[in-house]
C-alpha cells in the first residue's frame, strides 16, 4: 500500500513540474477560428493590440503565456510585440528535443527583424504544424518548414527546477 501511494505522490509531484508550457497549446485552442478582421475587437482586448494595424502574432503568444501564468517577451526584451523577441525568452530547444507547447520563432518576410512566432503542435510528413495567432489573418494551425525555423524556445520554471 506505501509503495502505491509513494509511486502516485511521485507521478502527481512530476506532472506539477512538467514543462508548462506544454498547456499552453491547450490554452489557445479556444481561439481556433478568430479572424482579425470578422473578431478584431474581441482579438484587440485578448491581445491588447489592434490585429488589422499591428502584426499580432507575438501579442497571441504572449497572451496565452500569460494565462498560463508563464512570463511573456515583455520579460525579456523592450520590444515584446516582435516575433523575434522570442529568440530571448526561455531556453533554447534543439529540433530533435522540440515538444508540444514549445514556442517557435520563424523568419518573416526580407528585413531581418521580421518573423513570426507561434505554439509547436505536433510534426507531420516533415513538417511542423504550429497554432499561432496571424496565421492568414486569424489563429489557426499552420504547416512550416523546420529547416526555416530561427529558434525553438522553452519555459523553464526557475523554483521547479530547483525543486528536482
Amino acid at each position: 500500500m506505501h509503495k502505491i501511494l509513494l509511486i502516485g505522490m511521485i507521478f502527481f509531484i512530476s506532472a506539477c513540474n512538467a514543462n508548462e508550457s506544454v498547456n499552453s497549446v491547450a490554452t489557445a485552442q479556444p481561439y481556433i477560428g478568430l479572424q482579425e478582421r470578422q473578431d478584431r475587437k474581441q482579438i484587440q482586448e485578448f491581445v491588447g493590440v489592434d490585429p488589422v494595424n499591428t502584426e499580432w502574432c507575438a501579442a497571441f503568444v504572449n497572451a496565452i503565456l500569460e494565462i498560463d501564468g508563464i512570463p511573456g517577451s515583455d520579460s525579456v526584451s523592450a520590444a515584446p510585440l516582435m516575433a523575434r523577441s522570442f529568440l530571448l525568452w526561455g531556453e533554447p530547444v534543439e529540433p530533435e528535443d522540440i515538444q508540444r507547447g514549445d514556442v517557435v520563432v520563424f523568419p518573416r518576410g526580407n528585413q531581418g527583424w521580421l518573423g513570426h512566432v507561434g505554439f509547436f503542435v505536433e510534426e507531420q510528413n516533415g513538417s511542423w504544424l504550429i497554432l499561432g495567432g496571424n496565421q492568414r489573418n486569424e489563429v489557426r494551425y499552420d504547416l512550416y518548414n523546420p529547416r526555416t525555423a530561427l529558434g525553438i524556445r522553452r519555459y523553464k520554471d526557475v523554483d521547479a527546477t530547483q525543486q528536482k
